[in-house]
């Protein structure tokens, strides 16, 4: 065979042209995956929190019946007191209705200095 001098021989050139292609197509999948991850976690109904539900509750407590009242202030705003100063509001509210609570019969309404204490109380609140 004749050699030519001006053509010089083939030369293997590295092609990673199939690695990149498969990257792509992992990277394409594994972004739809978020994005379908993201859609379902914003559309997915939301149930509102056990707070939330006390919280709900306890803004509409009647105070007609007064005994019914002073358990449901004790047991949900225990429930719901986290800070130092919602525990000290709480107790001061479950002092002042203790008299509400233990008596058969209760003849007197509950007094408008409560009822203030109850809505400092549910102001100081913070749930989420």
């Amino acid at each position: 065979m004749l050699k030519i001098h001006d053509i010089k021989p083939l030369v293997e050139i590295p092609d990673y042209s199939i690695y990149i292609y498969y990257s792509v197509i992992f990277l394409a999948i594994l972004f739809i995956g978020f994005i379908i991850y993201f859609i379902y976690t914003f559309f997915k109904s939301k149930k509102p929190s056990q707070e939330k539900e006390y919280l709900k509750i306890l803004s509409n407590i009647e105070f007609s019946n007064q005994k019914e009242a002073a358990y449901l202030i004790s047991k949900y705003g225990r429930l719901l007191a986290k800070e130092d100063r919602q525990m000290t509001l709480l107790e001061d509210l479950v002092h002042d209705t203790e008299e509400f609570k233990y008596k058969k019969d209760i003849t007197k309404d509950i007094p408008k200095s409560i009822k203030a204490k109850f809505d400092t109380f549910i102001e100081s609140l913070d749930v989420k």
